[in-house]
């Protein structure tokens, strides 16, 4: 690596010089060296030396099964501390020497600036920006929580070297820490013994919540505020949020069966309790600090003739957030309704903080206002009372078993045999209905008991609690309808956010039609009040369709939305459903934002950050603080400097590109009989089952084949084996044929000047660079029959392809030239990726063909080398 990295390389070196210090304790410095031996090779291996190639082969197939597990466990280590170091050094002092800047705003404020956009247009834009990061627990993240927590305390101690003046004796300390932290790590099983449940999940997501952006949102809005001040003399309004968050954990129980009614409303509660815990400690603080007697008239009046009337009010305030956190503690196994001090509502907690902040601000102590209590309301503005906000996620079907049982137990006939006009009829006759539906006596299916059991729970909690409805596999208004009128039927009394989610191609292609009508329905319009929110999926269109014309068909649909929605006078707010790979919607945040059709991002977007993604994102407080920069100033400049508006041409060869894609996607994927065999010989997917991540089961059915494994499983498979197959096939064919046809020059055009176009073969570019067609053919030969073989020959064949096609568009022989530090990222973990990789493949032949005599630390060394691989490719699902 060239020495613009050194800060990097050698925090990756003193990080791996600590590891082998701790496998030379444990293992013995003859282990430690074979380990070295098998990185060399592997280095020698991936400069191209056949020799080296060779030897590293023979030497990993000679392990023993006792070796198999520690050297899996030391690259696997290593390839984590690598990580770490990595995203440590995008926020050290050192960040200027790669592209990832710590605060992106000041570049696009000087740009809007010279665009003549006015400091009130500016502010106004941005006081009305609403992004929510939707937190889910997609079984991706296969790294332990308390292997997370770990890592972030050596990320800690790397910053402690690299931002203070240490001594000899205290550099000493804090590197005997890190031996520490590092021999820690090693001595923990990488792997859970059990799968979490949906609360253990919830929990993952409040402790990002506790330990980074509790921390990451003020400091945040703090670097924000400074650049408005520098650049145009403007300051952030008190209240403003421009991000904040959402979950499914807890509440996505599409195809997850161990999400209940009870699972729900235990983690709505363990959500305020966690919320009233933070801001106690906060007040501890506060209180500590705020010791000053002169107050505002409106202060004084508030708490009378007090020596320290801050205090007076803020001690008032801790006692109530001690209650509320005692209710919600009690609360969290059944429902007890709150008490007359339990805080409910926002504006309870903002009140006497505002109250302090504007009497310190009357009384000329602005410094203090601006102090601990500054970073209060900030906090406040952004997680509430309640911290997060939960959605809720459930399958059409399900919704239509529970109308069509009691419309078969009230003798009105069976709703599932009904035309759409007449489910629409019956359920605006029973919205507009004063009286109760659901009979008393009625003991319906258990399957139909815990749909209604969820909607009860919704009834019970605070409207700022629930975030969004979503609808699975929507495909007709009446889908939309039978929510509400569910919820309706259970008290509540909120209008709740039902959104409709287009997933497969087809419901892609008929989802303006779908919005079209449910806005003519006149008592929905009265419903919505003017705004609609639709979530995209990106996950289940690209595997249906490929990369490529998933794509596209998700921008036509979000063109066709926005028409639709402005036709109506309807505001529309699009959730993306994003996954963390390149083959489910994932990349560059930055750049997928800005290639979204022009009018899509409005003042309000929903984004889900998924799986390894929130760590990556968000797990430190500075990387935290540069993400939801990175998020504000993409949706900031794609509201006021929108993407052009396709050209015709453009649209006419994207037609053209993504038929030949899907012709070829699908004639690999669905039509060629020996695919689905290939897949499960050549990729660890059926193994992938058996590794403990997630509460949600791999497959939506425990019946079937291809069509229901879920999309995650599908790509991180083929993220193992390194073919990367979902995110490029297709892809090559479509761009080589237009090369064919003489189209060069559009094609350069429409990398020149279309965000949306550029963005698809930039992240093409990203996800060939992660293939590797050697190991891909290892785990050919070594677990593919060899009837099937030929198969595999096809699609490495077209791998290269795709790989020349993009060289050759993007002008460079290597690929990520001109993003050396991907490039650079991709290349550290290679060494380490690589072993991990021919480890695999033969672990899976040993537990396919040897299943009587395996012992058990053979099954998790397997464990480990899932584990390994989706460290060193980072975003795996």
């Amino acid at each position: 690596m060239p020495d613009t990295h050194a800060a990097l390389r050698n925090n990756v070196h003193l990080l791996g010089e600590l590891l082998g210090n701790t496998i030379k304790e444990h293992m013995g410095e003859q282990f430690l060296d074979k380990v070295e031996l098998i990185r060399q090779l592997a280095k020698a291996s991936r400069a191209g030396s056949k020799a080296g190639q060779e030897a590293l082969l023979t030497e990993l197939k000679g392990l023993t099964d006792d070796e198999l597990l520690p050297v899996t466990r030391a690259f696997n280590q290593f390839l984590n501390l690598a990580n770490i170091a990595e995203q440590y050094h995008t926020i050290s002092k050192h960040s200027q020497q790669c592209p990832l800047e710590l605060n992106p705003i000041a570049e696009l404020l000087d740009q809007l600036l010279a665009r003549q956009f006015n400091a009130d247009t500016i502010i106004e834009n941005l006081s009305k920006l609403k992004i929510e990061l939707v937190l889910t627990a997609h079984p991706t993240e296969v790294t332990r929580r308390t292997l997370i927590k770990k890592y972030e305390e050596i990320a800690n101690c790397l910053y402690v070297k690299d931002h203070h003046y240490l001594s000899g004796a205290e550099e000493e300390q804090l590197i005997h820490r890190l031996q520490q932290l590092v021999s820690q790590a090693w001595h923990t099983n990488e792997i859970r013994e059990e799968r979490p449940t949906p609360v253990d999940e919830a929990r993952w997501g409040f402790a990002t919540i506790e330990y980074s952006l509790w921390h990451a949102v003020p400091r945040f809005l703090r670097q924000l505020n400074q650049q408005l001040k520098q650049r145009i003399n403007r300051e952030l309004p008190l209240d403003i949020s421009p991000v904040r968050f959402a979950s499914w954990m807890g509440g996505d129980r599409d195809g997850n069966p161990n999400v209940t009614a009870a699972i729900t409303h235990q983690v709505l509660m363990l959500s305020r309790w966690m919320a009233a815990d933070l801001y106690l400690r906060d007040m501890d603080t506060l209180i500590g600090e705020l010791s000053m007697n002169e107050c505002n008239q409106h202060l004084l009046m508030e708490v009378g003739n007090q020596s320290e009337p801050y205090r007076a009010l803020l001690k008032r305030l801790q006692t109530r957030l001690r209650v509320t956190r005692d209710w919600a503690e009690s609360a969290t196994r059944s429902y007890i309704e709150p008490t007359a001090d339990v805080l409910l509502y926002k504006e309870d907690l903002l009140a006497p903080l505002k109250l302090c902040y504007q009497s310190l601000q009357d009384c000329g102590m602005h410094v203090i206002a601006d102090g601990p209590l500054l970073d209060i309301l900030y906090r406040a503005h952004c997680f509430g009372l309640n911290l997060i906000k939960l959605d809720i996620r459930q399958d059409s079907s399900r919704h239509s078993d529970v109308i069509a049982e009691l419309t078969n137990y009230l003798e009105l006939g069976d709703y599932t045999a009904w035309t759409e006009e007449q489910k629409q009829a019956f359920l605006l006759k029973e919205l507009a209905s004063k009286r109760p539906l659901l009979p008393c006596q009625w003991q319906p299916s258990a399957e139909v008991k815990e749909v209604i059991d969820t909607c009860r729970v919704l009834s019970r909690h605070e409207p700022h609690a629930i975030g969004s409805y979503i609808i699975s596999m929507a495909k007709q208004p009446s889908d939309v309808l039978a929510v509400i009128l569910l919820l309706k039927e259970c008290g509540v009394q909120h209008r709740v956010p039902v959104v409709p989610l287009f997933e497969t191609l087809n419901d892609l292609a008929n989802a303006d039609d779908v919005i079209k009508n449910l806005l003519g329905v006149s008592w929905y319009r009265d419903y919505i009040q003017g705004s609609q929110e639709v979530m995209i999926g990106y996950s289940d269109s690209a595997k249906d369709a490929g990369m490529l014309m998933a794509s596209w068909a998700q921008y036509q649909a979000q063109e066709k939305l926005v028409e639709v929605c402005k036709r109506a006078g309807v505001k529309l707010t699009l959730f993306h459903g994003r996954g963390g790979s390149i083959g489910r919607g994932g990349g560059p945040a930055h750049a997928a934002i800005l290639s979204q059709p022009p009018g899509s991002i409005g003042e309000r977007m929903r984004i889900t950050e998924q799986g390894e993604m929130i760590r990556f994102k968000f797990g430190l407080p500075n990387v935290a603080v540069r993400s939801l920069a990175l998020y504000t100033n993409a949706a900031l400049e794609a509201k006021l400097i929108p993407p052009p508006v396709p050209k015709d041409s453009w649209r006419e060869m994207m037609d053209g590109l993504t038929g030949t894609s899907l012709n070829a996607y699908s004639g690999v994927v669905k039509e060629n009989t020996d695919f689905v065999a290939y897949f499960r010989a050549a990729t660890p997917e059926q193994e992938l089952a058996k590794l403990p991540l997630g509460s949600r089961p791999a497959k939506r059915r425990t019946s079937g084949g291809l069509e229901s494994l879920r999309a995650i499983p599908w790509i991180f498979a083929w993220t193992q084996n390194r073919l990367m197959l979902p995110s490029w096939l297709g892809s090559g064919e479509a761009l080589q044929q237009a090369l064919d046809n003489k189209q060069e020059p559009l094609i350069r055009e429409m990398m020149s000047e279309w965000p949306f176009f550029r963005a698809r073969v930039n992240m093409l570019e990203m996800v060939l660079a992660k293939a590797d067609l050697s190991l891909a053919a290892y785990y050919e030969q070594r677990l593919v029959p060899e009837s099937l073989q030929p198969l595999g020959e096809e699609l490495r064949h077209r791998l290269a392809s795709t790989v020349e096609v993009v060289r050759y568009l993007k002008k460079v022989h290597d690929l990520l030239s001109d993003e050396p530090w991907i490039q650079q990222s991709i290349a550290l973990r290679n060494p380490y990726t690589d072993p991990l990789n021919v480890l695999q493949a033969e672990l899976l032949f040993r537990l396919r063909h040897e299943t009587e005599n395996i012992k058990p630390l053979v099954r998790q060394a397997l464990m480990v080398t899932i584990a390994g691989i989706a460290a060193g490719m980072r975003n795996t699902g």
